[in-house]
């Protein structure tokens, strides 16, 4: 299995673990939700679809909406839509999945598609994963920085400009991966120090670590600059 394969099912698994879907919706919501997968195609999702089918992960069901079944007398030769469902399986496999906490979940796309999900994943979890991806850049950014130095002389200023223009996204990410990392942390510490602290569980769902802030939109890790 490719890298971007994997990280498609992973991404399918999550957004069914939400609710069923037909293939478009899933579709739609890949390109929306989640930009990564923005110039995936029914000829990419479908394949996908049947191998996590095949592997008892998701079953295919009939739309119970009438207005996706074709009449009895209809000559068209259309089919009624098709649902698909995460199985116990299925979500059990998603949740081994959420639990990674590897150098590939700190890799751009999945790092994007691990981040989506987040809503779904133990606290300690994505701790992990934002320091394993905030390391990540911060050896990228020693790169650059050595990289530039030895060849400043020879590059051009737009050549130039583009190098510290890739500088500045990383070094932006690594500050939007501090404060998520300090949120985190700051809403663990406020748990334990609260009276019922001992009684309250880490929900997977739990939201309580991510900045609240008006007109600021995360780096994209996907961006070719920051590479």
């Amino acid at each position: 299995m490719s890298r971007r394969s994997g990280i498609l099912e992973f991404a399918v698994l999550g957004l069914l673990r939400e609710s069923p879907m037909h293939g478009y919706e899933l579709r739609k919501r890949l390109n929306t939700s989640l930009g990564i997968f923005r110039a995936f195609s029914y000829g990419t999702l479908y394949p996908c679809l049947k191998t996590l089918v095949a592997s008892g992960w998701l079953i295919e069901e009939p739309s119970g909406d009438p207005a996706d079944t074709p009449p009895a007398s209809s000559l068209t030769g259309r089919r009624a839509k098709i649902v698909y469902r995460l199985t116990a399986e299925g979500k059990e496999h998603f949740e081994e999945l959420l639990s990674h906490t590897g150098p590939d979940a700190w890799e751009d796309e999945h790092f994007a598609a691990r981040f989506a999900f987040f809503g779904q994943t133990e606290r300690d979890v994505r701790m992990r994963v934002l320091e394993g991806r905030r390391s990540r850049l911060e050896e990228r950014l020693e790169k650059m920085r050595a990289s530039l130095a030895r060849t400043r002389e020879r590059l051009d200023d737009y050549t130039l400009e583009l190098q510290r223009h890739g500088m500045e996204s990383v070094e932006r990410e690594v500050r939007w991966l501090n404060e998520l990392i300090e949120s985190e942390r700051s809403g663990r510490d406020q748990r334990r120090s609260s009276p019922e602290g001992s009684a309250q569980q880490d929900t997977s769902g739990e939201t309580g670590g991510l900045p609240r802030r008006r007109g600021d939109t995360p780096p994209d890790p996907s961006d070719d600059t920051a590479k």
